[in-house]
């Protein structure tokens, strides 16, 4: 998704004005509300929120309210849990926010000490699924290096109002091992490699199946192909296989004018009607 240029300078000017606030910050090793404080001014002036309107602490979980929380439109989109600076960030501290998200219908929570930041992006599943989507570190960016501020664009109301966070993990879903393992083990690209070494190897008789079993033996690395995350990848390429195969056969049918179940082999298709009143 390409910046905004005005976007881009605020991102470069905000990013020079709170690397050294936040370096300040760490070496004096503030406690959670200073980096609260901090957090609540980069929402605003790095990534474009309004401060009074937009970026909450209303959100109540559990009995306690959450660190902050971001409402565009009135929609709340993100959860945002804030630690001291100076913590070792783990998982483990969002899982209270991630609970409340799914329950909520909320997708994004994001754990921050002010210089990391982490995204994860919230599955509403039984039980409640999370991934990793965003992880910078915003002390190692440097203003005029262009992926950095693409990097940094991702956490910006601009971004959200765009999706660019779900295009952001769309595209990291469509390279990643699983679903790349998915796809080899299709019947489409299966197809094309038995076809491939029959032109090779004439002689050389093979099946599908066989093809299939022989990756899974002895190419593909055990993890890409089993577990949780495998599995959704290998129902979300089945998924975007069977939608495909009915958009070709809704435009075949469209173009023949024949349903193409009618069209069955070693079947005669019945003569047309006369039109009436012909005779």
């Amino acid at each position: 998704m390409a910046i905004p240029v005005k976007v881009a300078d605020r991102l470069a000017s905000g990013l020079k004005r709170f690397q050294p606030i936040l370096l300040a910050a760490k070496s004096r090793d503030v406690n959670e509300s200073d980096t609260s404080m901090i957090v609540t001014d980069m929402m605003a002036d790095l990534f474009g929120y309004d401060k009074y309107s937009e970026v909450t602490r209303e959100l109540c979980i559990r009995g306690t309210y959450c660190d902050l929380a971001t409402r565009i439109d009135g929609k709340f989109q993100m959860i945002i849990e804030v630690k001291a600076i100076g913590l070792d960030l783990k998982d483990g501290h969002v899982k209270q926010s991630v609970d409340y998200a799914a329950n909520q219908g909320i997708e994004w929570v994001a754990l921050t000490s002010g210089n990391i930041w982490r995204v994860y992006r919230v599955f509403f599943t039984k039980p409640i699924g999370t991934e990793l989507v965003v992880d910078i570190d915003l002390l190692t960016l440097n203003p005029k290096n262009a992926d950095n501020l693409a990097s940094l664009f991702l956490l910006t109301r601009e971004s959200m109002v765009k999706s660019g966070l779900h295009a952001y993990h769309d595209q990291m879903q469509a390279t990643n091992k699983f679903y790349l393992g998915a796809i080899l083990l299709g019947d489409a690209v299966l197809e094309t490699m038995r076809r491939e070494l029959r032109r090779l190897s004439p002689d050389v008789k093979i099946r599908v199946e066989e093809l299939r079993n022989l990756l899974l033996q002895e190419v593909l690395k055990r993890e890409v192909i089993e577990g949780e995350k495998a599995e959704a990848a290998r129902k979300k390429v089945q998924k975007a296989t069977a939608k495909l195969l009915r958009t070709r056969k809704e435009r075949d049918e469209q173009d023949t004018g024949i349903p193409a179940d009618a069209e069955q082999e070693g079947e005669e298709m019945p003569p047309p009607k006369e039109p009436v009143g012909t005779r």
